[in-house]
């Protein structure tokens, strides 16, 4: 996967539990992902962040400081590519 971020994404958190459930599909796409996704997006700071219990979740800031979330909780890796293309998506109208 190498998914183009940036520009229209200027921040990505990734909030995801160690070993719930819940972040499996999460886990595993960063495990997988992550190099791919930072070298198609070497300027980008992609902020992984890990906690125990946590909903798993994506966090996009946009330009002027707008953000938005998707909960990924329970979702397998394949669906989680598909709602980051969503939030690249969903900033393509927001001015940068």
């Amino acid at each position: 996967m190498a998914l183009k971020l940036a520009p229209v994404i200027q921040e990505l958190r990734v909030h995801l539990s160690q070993n719930g459930s819940g972040s499996a599909g999460l886990r595993n796409f960063i495990l997988n992902n992550y190099p791919a996704l930072k070298s198609a997006n070497p300027e980008l700071p992609i902020l992984v962040r890990e906690a125990q219990g946590v909903e798993a979740r994506l966090f996009a800031r946009y330009g002027f400081g707008v953000e938005k979330k998707v909960v990924v909780e329970g979702l397998p890796e394949s669906e989680i590519e598909v709602k980051l293309k969503e939030l690249v998506d969903a900033g393509a109208s927001i001015p940068r």
